[in-house]
């Protein structure tokens, strides 16, 4: 069973004063910022042109270039996100705080890239059905770091309720 390192350190809060200030003062904070709506977008017009195809049997195409072009975007921001987590943990994956999180990751790149080697093996349904497991994780994926986006916004009105980082530090 594998075992989140939080469960051994209770209270940890998301990140220490040192990280949240590596965290703001990267560049690679704004770049997932920029790329996490962008990937969402793509998504939803991939996700439309998957859902059509599969209910007409036509834009086989245009559907198979829309989830090429989520899987891209995908790599690039899990690429950009290994940056991001290394500038702010010190880890490229897999940081203490985002241990989960990276974990379903994986399981969001391994059906999309299950997605590209189907193109060439499967027939096109079982294609966009693969398509479709890998834009629910995707979807899971996408929960698990908003509801870290929200508990991070919280954290950081409490800390700044309690004095600043001196305050959080004790935490």
């Amino acid at each position: 069973m594998i075992q989140h390192p939080s469960q051994q350190t209770p209270c940890r809060p998301l990140y220490t004063p040192e990280e949240r200030r590596r965290r703001d003062e990267s560049p690679w904070t704004l770049v997932q910022g920029i790329l996490a709506p962008i990937q969402f977008v793509v998504f939803l017009v991939s996700l439309y042109l998957v859902l059509s195809y599969l209910a007409t049997g036509e834009g086989y195409l245009t559907a198979t270039i829309s989830v090429i072009i989520k899987t891209l975007v995908l790599y690039t921001i899990m690429i950009t996100g290994s940056i991001w987590e290394k500038v702010v943990f010190g880890k490229y994956l897999f940081a203490e705080s985002f241990f989960w999180e990276d974990v379903f990751s994986m399981l969001v790149l391994a059906l999309h890239t299950a997605y590209l080697v189907a193109i060439f093996t499967l027939d096109a349904q079982a294609q966009m059905f693969i398509a479709l497991a890998a834009y629910a994780t995707y979807i899971i994926n996408a929960g698990q770091f908003l509801i870290k986006l929200r508990a991070a916004r919280l954290e950081g009105q409490r800390r700044a309720a309690q004095g600043g980082d001196l305050a959080g530090a004790a935490e």
